[in-house]
């Protein structure tokens, strides 16, 4: 079971919604992990991250977040303060439900100890497949936000060598970068 995860959330076919998957792709096309890290897009998993959550020592978030700043800018969430305001109104089942996950976790002792969001500030989540021009110029930030987070972490993460371009997000990922959905 790898002791860190990094996990990327929300909805490719909601616009800037796919902020996340698209910061995995370009993470994937410059840089290598070891096997002791899953990077795993999840898509709009809902209550159902208590699996990727579980246990873990470390997990790196990337996912849009409604923030008082301009659409494309960044903002760095540790456990804390993820955990420090009451949990909100879940308006659906595909909400993250990162606050209501963690809160499990702790009550249960299995909470992972270090958990980051990277959270990015959208400027549309209407249906669409495109970033807007705003969210996609503040991917090769959000990228070197997870490096950052990853060496605080104490990975490795190495660049690669030459960069390569993985497959689209509706397709089967090439063998070197399909992961398979755990059960624990």
């Amino acid at each position: 079971m790898p002791a860190t995860y990094v996990l990327s959330l929300g909805n490719v076919l909601m616009s800037d919604d796919g902020i996340g998957s698209a910061v995995l792709r370009a993470f994937h096309e410059q840089y290598v992990v070891g096997p002791d890290v899953e990077v795993m897009d999840l898509g709009t998993p809902g209550l159902d991250l208590s699996p990727w959550l579980a246990d873990a020592d470390c997990v790196i978030l990337i996912d849009t977040v409604n923030a008082p700043l301009p659409p494309g800018s960044l903002r760095l969430y540790k456990k804390s303060d993820l955990l420090s305001h009451v949990p909100g109104v879940r308006v659906g089942p595909h909400d993250p439900g990162v606050k209501e996950t963690l809160l499990a976790l702790e009550f249960a002792g299995r909470a992972p100890r270090v958990v980051e969001l990277i959270g990015i500030v959208p400027a549309v989540t209407t249906m669409g497949l495109e970033l807007s021009p705003a969210v996609e110029a503040a991917i090769p930030a959000a990228v070197a936000a997870v490096v950052a987070s990853l060496k605080r972490a104490g990975v490795a993460v190495r660049r690669r060598p030459e960069p390569f371009a993985p497959a689209p997000w509706w397709s089967v990922a090439p063998p070197e970068l399909r992961h398979s959905l755990r059960k624990r």
